[in-house]
């Protein structure tokens, strides 16, 4: 047995601690003799089955396993291991053929120093007068796969230099165009230069810090949001429980935030909505036909790992307000427990008339501010940064929302020259048009396992007699029975929505308990079908799947994104004909910003936000935010005659 201390270790669904990781790595290395040529690309808690989390009680053991995946770069090989802490053993150890792990961290600053240390590279920079190799910088993209036979069995990364004159300016604003490599990151070393025409480096600098900007605005007052009694929510663990909700939260190394059974009281007991829910995959395909951008179609989940770029978040910086903050531990390649300090942010936020009437004949008016919880997390992907919101509010319903930020991927062309697939943000700096997609997975659970999804449309009522002035329109709902029936999308010519229900539990009016999906910003993919992109995305065709629980289908893209020809994901799983009806269901929801560049996007992107609600439709009996109670204003309570105080 493991001497490592499981006491504090409160529920089987909380994330792995420091202790927990550095014996995992331990056991792997004496168990299976690792040595310096095999490379952690993940190790995360392996999740208990549903059942036994579902069963478990407060006090009752439980058994504390690691899945993770290593790279012998010596080999090429990709290996899968579950580890038991509580056994102190390697229950199982599995060579998996013909796939690629994430890039990892530490390759990106290794790739960096290999191609700045090549001598054709360096040729090639000193040819475009770049003489000081230290003021340049690399960044590794994904190679994907596109068919190219000298690319098969190699792990490879494509890398793009930038030109940064001081320490302090934007790299982004000097890219090297016409000038990239490809390398090899097993053997660590450059295996092709791609060299086509010198383009000179755009004229003006892109930095923007406060000094760079110049002057500051100067009439903008404080802005304190204080809470002197501290919060409304109480934290045990990774389990937040706040205004009826009760949340528990994971972190993993490829998604990021985790939700785990989400439940909401109500009439005395608590109401399972979700088992869990998390960034499936993130896919951002670019729209330039050129090279070396026309092989950006970056799976920045699968192939970087959304938890392991995650930043330390600052009070007054990125939260405000009365915050808690989270630590997250990982392992970094070479088997070093990493922490990323105060990684997910705790907080709750004011948002606005949660509801108010004002009777017009009494003068009499009743308003409820709505208070939220959020729990969020930053990542910085490259030049782009993505803020990831849980939303909880008090009338039942739950939002996902991504910030996107962060600087555009960027190119130099020649002077007096413009291209259709993108603008011109500077002078002679060019910026593609590209498009981002977040698959969520939501394992759902209301009131139950056994769950159905409705496909809910407005149609128009036919002209007649009973339709005297031709208004009349009404909800049509479709029952989607088999998971081949889904790959369905959104309408706005029928106000398409889908509603997730438990067909054995009714509410008051006979009804069965359900949410649904209200839908924010989408779109659709402008690659074509049979392109290498939608090969490997083909989950991106349709905004809605549904799919029956299989533990092993966890993500959009499969388990090994990273320069896989495209088997094995949502879009051939969903092909299975296999009931959903009635039965334990996976929701799997694609939301895509469409992004034209613009000028006023440069030199750092002004937040631009994509969402989804999930609302309660007939699940409580009434509005579940009646009894928020009144909030105070300077005279008094909000709620009272019109001649009165009120506020809003």
């Amino acid at each position: 047995m493991s001497n490592i201390s499981l006491n504090t270790i409160t529920h089987p669904l909380e994330p792995l601690t420091a202790e927990e990781l550095a014996v995992t790595i331990a056991i792997l290395k004496r168990d299976q003799g690792i040595n310096e040529n095999f490379r952690f690309a993940s190790v995360n808690l392996y999740e208990p089955v549903k059942s036994k989390v579902l069963k478990y009680e407060q006090g009752q053991s439980f058994e504390r396993e690691a899945f993770c995946i290593l790279l012998d770069s010596k080999s090429g090989y990709t290996y899968e291991a579950v580890v038991s802490i509580t056994q102190d053993r390697v229950i199982s150890w599995e060579h998996i053929p013909g796939v690629q792990p994430s890039i990892m961290a530490d390759e990106f600053m290794e790739c960096q120093n290999v191609v700045k240390s090549d001598e054709q590279m360096i040729e090639a920079f000193h040819r475009r007068g770049l003489i000081d190799i230290d003021k340049i910088m690399v960044d590794p993209w994904s190679a994907g796969n596109f068919g190219h036979h000298e690319e098969e069995n190699l792990r490879i990364v494509r890398a793009l230099c930038y030109y940064r004159p001081e320490p302090e300016d934007n790299l982004y604003a000097y890219p090297i165009s016409g000038l990239h490599a490809l390398v090899d990151l097993n053997a660590m070393k450059v295996m092709k230069v791609i060299d086509n025409e010198i383009v000179p480096l755009p004229p003006t600098h892109g930095n923007y810090t406060a000094d760079a900007v110049g002057t500051i605005r100067n009439d903008l007052k404080p802005l304190e949001i204080v809470q002197p009694e501290g919060p409304s929510f109480t934290v045990e663990g990774h389990e937040i429980q706040w205004q009826k909700w009760k949340v528990r939260f994971g972190f993993t190394s490829r998604e990021g935030l985790v939700l785990h059974t989400v439940s909401y009281a109500d009439q005395g007991k608590e109401r399972p909505v979700l088992y869990r829910a998390s960034l499936s995959e993130m896919v951002v395909p670019y729209g330039d036909p050129s090279e070396p951008v026309n092989r950006n179609n970056a799976f920045d989940s699968g192939e970087y790992g959304i938890g392991m770029l995650a930043n330390p978040l600052e009070l007054g910086c990125d939260c405000l307000g009365e915050i808690r903050y989270f630590d997250a531990h990982f392992a970094d390649s070479q088997g070093n427990v990493i922490q990323i300090n105060n990684a997910v942010c705790l907080h709750e936020e004011d948002f606005g008339i949660g509801w108010k009437h004002t009777d017009w004949r009494t003068g009499h008016v009743e308003v409820r501010r709505s208070r939220r919880l959020v729990l969020s997390s930053i990542s910085t992907v490259g030049n782009y940064e993505y803020g990831f919101f849980w939303y909880f509010y008090q009338d039942g319903s739950m939002q996902f929302e991504v910030k996107l930020t962060g600087i555009l991927h960027t190119e130099a062309i020649q002077p007096d020259t413009r291209y259709p697939y993108g603008n011109l943000i500077a002078p002679q700096l060019f910026a593609a048009h590209h498009q981002h997609f977040f698959n969520v997975r939501l394992d759902l659970m209301i009131d139950g396992v056994n769950n159905s999804v409705y496909e809910v449309d407005t149609l128009q009522m036919e002209k007649g007699p009973d339709n005297p002035y031709s208004n009349g329109f009404y909800a049509a709902s479709t029952l989607l029975e088999k998971d081949s029936d889904t790959g369905r999308d959104l309408d706005l010519r029928s106000a398409r929505s889908w509603k997730f229900v438990n067909p054995s539990q009714k509410n008051h009016v006979g009804d069965a308990v359900g949410y649904k999906l209200v839908a924010g910003e989408n779109a659709f993919p402008f690659a074509h079908d049979d392109s290498p992109l939608m090969k490997r995305a083909g989950f991106l065709k349709h905004h809605l799947w549904v799919t029956p629980f299989d533990p092993d289908e966890m993500y959009a893209s499969g388990k090994y994104p990273n320069q896989h020809a495209g088997e094995q994901h949502l879009e051939q799983w969903a092909q299975a004909g296999r009931n959903i009806a009635d039965t334990d269901i996976v929701v799997w929801y694609n939301m895509g910003h469409h992004h034209i560049t613009r000028s006023e996007d440069w030199p750092v992107m002004p937040t631009a936000y994509i969402s989804f609600m999930l609302k309660p439709a007939g699940f409580f009996d009434r509005s579940p935010a009646l009894d928020v109670p009144p909030s105070l204003s300077k005279k008094g309570h909000c709620s009272s005659h019109s001649s009165g105080p009120h506020c809003s």
